[in-house]
């Protein structure tokens, strides 16, 4: 196979997957502003067509999640601009998240609009749509528990699962062939906000009091009613107490 080209190949999932395909002897471009071989800038697409050139297959982890995605849609039009004008990308592979489709977050729906936009280019396409990662759940319940009291939202669950299985599939899905939208991919507990806040603060001996309270909204409802959750998909191994201990590899 021709070049693997990889988005946010330095990021929190990228960096497993990078590693993954590399020792399963694939050649993988690492897409990056600051990288020395391909330096590429998806917010102007500077770089993007020689990083491009012959790679038969896309996979895009690049994702502006700090700042609730509002580049992505742009930097996901000109990836698509220029895998066009390569003409030898048959697979993009693209990571999303359970419930972009119910949950009305920002980030949600821009991560949305970038799943139609693919389906739409008329290129080869697969997307993986998965739910939080460990770490993320960890600085969501870490960030509450420096307050004398952790407040959480009460009745929201959430079903943590380890980067590195998602570095696993999405390695799988690398090949030339796409596959469109492959079944979701969750962790193996579903679990409250409260339980893993407390496991979070056992872990670290923190000894603060959890209180769950309601909030108001829509976003809120439709954590309430498990938009989030993939339960007829927990085919992670790893649990968020495991996460706690060892993290992900």
């Amino acid at each position: 196979m021709s070049g693997i080209v990889v988005t946010g190949g330095t990021g929190t999932l990228g960096t497993p997957l990078v590693a993954r395909l590399r020792a399963l002897g694939h050649e993988v471009r690492v897409l990056s502003r600051h990288s020395p071989d391909h330096p590429v800038d998806l917010r102007d697409g500077r770089g993007l067509d020689a990083a491009l050139a012959g790679a038969e297959v896309v996979v895009h982890c690049a994702s502006d999640a700090r700042g609730g995605g509002r580049g992505d849609e742009a930097a996901a039009g000109r990836l698509i601009d220029a895998a066009r004008r390569a003409g030898t990308v048959t697979n993009i592979v693209y990571i999303s998240i359970v419930g972009v489709d119910l949950v009305p977050l920002g980030y949600y729906r821009r991560k949305l609009a970038v799943e139609r936009m693919l389906e739409a280019s008329g290129l080869g396409v697969t997307v993986l749509r998965t739910t939080q990662f460990h770490d993320l759940v960890a600085t969501i319940v870490g960030t509450l528990a420096r307050l004398p009291v952790v407040l959480v939202p009460k009745g929201v669950r959430v079903q943590p699962v380890a980067v590195g299985e998602v570095a696993d599939r999405l390695a799988e899905l690398a090949v030339p062939a796409p596959s469109g939208r492959v079944p979701d991919l969750g962790g193996p507990e579903i679990r409250s906000l409260a339980e893993l806040a407390r496991a979070y603060l056992s872990a670290t001996g923190g000894r603060r009091r959890v209180l769950a309270v309601p909030l108001a909204g829509r976003t809120y409802a439709s954590l309430r009613r498990g938009g989030n959750l993939a339960p007829s998909h927990a085919v992670g191994r790893g649990t968020f107490a495991a996460y706690l201990r060892q993290g992900d590899a």
